[in-house]
């Protein structure tokens, strides 16, 4: 008989065994960033998680730097929004002052920009439009010149998530002529028009106006467009691809590590998280026990990086596991 058992007989010995681990340094937080003062804005949908005001961004921040995670990923919420979304590549916008701040206060985190119209435009939409058709070519211009002023602010990263065709390639080439040649770009490669993004809709304030996205995000259907889009991408010039949602879509993260050794992140993005918080809540599920699992899931398909809501909370677990 063989037996297989004899590996978990205590928690020592399961350790010694374990094929996937989580640790601080793969975690990424999300987060908001709102014009006005003494603003901490809890959203509904998404408990424990606020919109913050810049006057207020170091009460997170020193959360942050407590919890010992690295990385942030930031969204910005205008004051001011037009069809052309123009508050995202102000230099002395939202998202740029967020960055240089972030930098002045720990200039070691590493301060991941989204590159997107949807929170700047008056429409909602990820791109430019007319009528009610999403101009691709026409937005390309208006992404690499938000991508130009984060770098400028000091983002490490630059996540282009707007699911235009050619915006990786766009980006990197003004990022590179704008002497930027070592500020990476993470793609949103593999992105879906999903429905687990309500919640971040009522955060970012960008839903869109009229139509959905399904004419520039990912059919949820198709699992081989996944890996196309992600070669795509590479070849653009991506330095790291990502799959999103990441739950639901634990097949084209793993079919995505097969077929290329670049980083790939995971984005547990917020209905995921607001399911959770929701269940917790009630007291029908373990919340750590459940989030842990989650996180194993994504590490086990082939994530390396992973941008989560719950990161902060993690990252205390992880340390409390460690004593």
């Amino acid at each position: 008989m063989k037996r297989t058992r004899r590996l978990r007989v205590n928690e020592s010995m399961r350790a010694l065994v374990r094929e996937t681990t989580v640790s601080i340094s793969d975690l990424v937080y999300p987060i908001f960033v709102v014009e006005g003062k003494d603003q901490k804005n809890e959203i509904p949908s998404m408990p424990g998680i606020f919109q913050w005001s810049l006057d207020r961004l170091p009460e997170e921040m020193e959360r942050v730097k407590k919890s010992g995670v690295k990385a942030v990923l930031l969204f910005g919420i205008p004051a001011h929004k037009d069809e052309k979304g123009s508050e995202a590549y102000n230099p002395d916008g939202i998202v740029q002052r967020a960055i240089r701040q972030i930098k002045q206060f720990d200039d070691s985190i590493v301060v991941i920009a989204d590159v997107c119209l949807c929170e700047y435009t008056s429409h909602g939409h990820c791109g430019l439009i007319h009528g009610q058709e999403i101009l691709n070519d026409e937005t390309l211009p208006l992404l690499a010149k938000m991508a130009v002023t984060c770098a400028k602010a000091g983002a490490d990263i630059i996540a282009p998530s707007d699911m235009m065709d050619g915006d990786v390639m766009t980006i990197r080439k003004a990022l590179d002529e704008n002497g930027f040649i070592h500020t990476a770009i993470m793609a949103y490669s593999a992105k879906y028009a999903s429905g687990y993004y309500s919640p971040f809709r009522d955060a970012a304030d960008s839903a869109p106006c009229f139509g959905d996205r399904k004419t520039y995000q990912m059919d949820v259907c198709n699992g081989r467009e996944g890996i196309r889009e992600v070669q795509k991408d590479i070849e653009e010039g991506a330095d790291i691809v990502m799959v999103k949602p990441a739950l639901a879509y634990l097949d084209v993260l793993h079919a995505v590590s097969e077929i290329t050794d670049y980083p790939i992140a995971a984005y547990n993005v917020s209905g995921e998280y607001s399911m959770v918080k929701a269940a917790s809540i009630h007291g029908w599920i373990d919340e750590k026990r459940i989030v842990m699992e989650n996180m194993i899931a994504m590490k086990r398909a082939g994530a390396k990086i992973l941008i989560t809501y719950h990161a902060l909370d993690v990252a205390e677990w992880l340390k409390g596991m460690e004593k």
